[in-house]
């Protein structure tokens, strides 16, 4: 039996996917068959997909009778946050879209009332239509038994499994909504950088049920309160605490501290250095409770000192660009606090640099090269050379961008406040509130 040392699973050994890599070949371990309970062979990679950290992909395979098995599983953090997709199916292409599914993901279909719960399959990485034949695989496994037990229930089944694979037609639009507490499943965007109208990902905050259910608390487990000096203390010192580095895992201190943005207010800024790899992060929580109106923050670019502007980008603020026909969602990029140069390069990052399926071998070129005229242009309104508006738009009113005329007013920014829709505040998890009440008060 085969054993993997805890200490070589970080650092190096998780490697980016590679067609060049020579080096980066999957482990081999002999081990038995489920099926025939024959000797078989286990295929371990141990790598790294940009927004999902660290993954192992296994792969099984029995010479005896022929039984093959794949399957994917985080090695990465569990994130902040829980994250829900709700996909629109209106043609067969939509179909190819791939998907990371992590097992802690509940998949839905409403349509059919369908629903596959969490952790009763593995975590993969396949494509829509791949999600569909694997529902259909699950249901006939047991129907030859069914059909000789019972007959009433196994004719039942078949009925349902026809309706299955009929949506592989997409004669009408259905909806597929992959839910998953942890926040590491991802549904693709064939249309990156541009919104995706099919597609609608929001952020929720889990609640204790599910925090136990992912092993981050115990049953028994109660929330302390927060001693009476905490905050005095934050605003007089920085905090220091150990955790865990998000990029290789490694030993790492955070430090945190609550400071006072001029003309706005208390944030906490929390930084992360990472001294086993390099690895650097800054973060920005809002110090305070969720304003009564959300923000809308529309800056002109008119010079390239617009890029030295400070900017608060708050964990539920979404920006666009509508000159580029570019919007970001709420905690795409989390909280920040930084310049406005440094969110366009961390836009840049993330929508052309990191994106696991429009580079490297899963890339298709024409959505390569679509992606890379998008970050010239990024750069292009970085050096003042596009004229274009950036908007700011944060439902939670915790965003700021500088006004450099202060106290004076800003002839290029305008700042409009507005009252959330009930969607709005059930992203917030304002949703203490009956829907009748929030509108019947609205």
């Amino acid at each position: 039996m085969s054993v993997i040392a805890e200490d070589s699973v970080r650092g190096s050994v998780f490697k980016d996917i590679s067609a060049d890599d020579e080096d980066g070949q999957p482990t081999e371990i002999e081990s038995m068959c489920m099926n025939c309970h024959e000797n078989g062979t286990t295929r371990l990679l141990l790598t790294r997909i940009p927004f999902f950290k660290e993954i192992i992909v296994s792969s099984f395979n029995c010479d005896n009778c022929g039984w093959s098995n794949t399957e994917i599983q985080s090695a990465g953090r569990i994130q902040e946050k829980g994250v829900c997709y709700t996909l629109k199916l209106k043609t067969k292409q939509d179909l190819n879209r791939e998907v990371v599914k992590a097992d802690s993901a509940t998949t839905r279909i409403p349509e059919l009332d369908f629903e596959i719960p969490p952790f009763t399959q593995k975590g993969s990485l396949s494509t829509i239509e791949g999600l569909l034949d694997r529902a259909v695989a699950g249901l006939e496994q047991d129907q030859p038994v069914r059909r000789a037990i019972q007959p009433d229930v196994a004719e039942k089944i078949d009925e349902f499994i026809q309706k299955l694979k009929k949506l592989k037609d997409v004669e009408h639009e259905f909806t597929l909504v992959i839910e998953d507490p942890s926040g590491n499943s991802f549904v693709e965007n064939p249309h990156a950088p541009q919104k995706d109208e099919s597609l609608t990902v929001t952020w929720f905050t889990r609640t204790s049920q599910q925090d136990v259910l992912l092993g981050l608390k115990a049953d028994d487990d109660e929330d302390n309160e927060p001693a009476g000096n905490d905050l005095e203390t934050m605003r007089n010192e920085v905090l220091v605490f150990n955790t865990n580095c998000p990029e290789c895992n490694a030993p790492a201190s955070t430090n945190m501290k609550l400071v006072q943005i001029p003309h706005f207010k208390e944030v906490i800024i929390m930084a992360t250095n990472c001294d086993s790899c390099g690895h650097r992060t800054n973060e920005v929580k809002s110090g305070g409770a969720t304003e009564e109106l959300g923000t809308k923050i529309t800056l002109h670019i008119t010079d390239p000192s617009d890029m030295t502007r400070d900017v608060l980008k708050s964990e539920t603020c979404g920006v666009c660009i509508p000159e580029l026909d570019f919007e970001l969602g709420m905690a795409a990029l989390g909280g920040k606090f930084t310049t406005l140069e440094g969110l366009l390069k961390d836009i840049k990052d993330m929508v052309v640099g990191k994106n696991p399926f429009v580079s490297g071998d899963s890339g298709v070129e024409d959505r390569i090269q679509k992606l890379n005229e998008f970050g010239k242009k990024i750069d292009q309104i970085i050096a003042g050379e596009l004229d274009v508006h950036i908007v700011l738009d944060d439902p939670a009113g915790n965003s700021y961008l500088q006004n450099v005329y202060a106290p004076e007013p800003d002839p290029e920014m305008t700042t409009e406040k507005y009252t959330r829709s009930f969607e709005q505040n059930e992203d917030l998890g304002l949703n203490d509130m009956k829907t009748e009440d929030y509108q019947e008060e609205h």
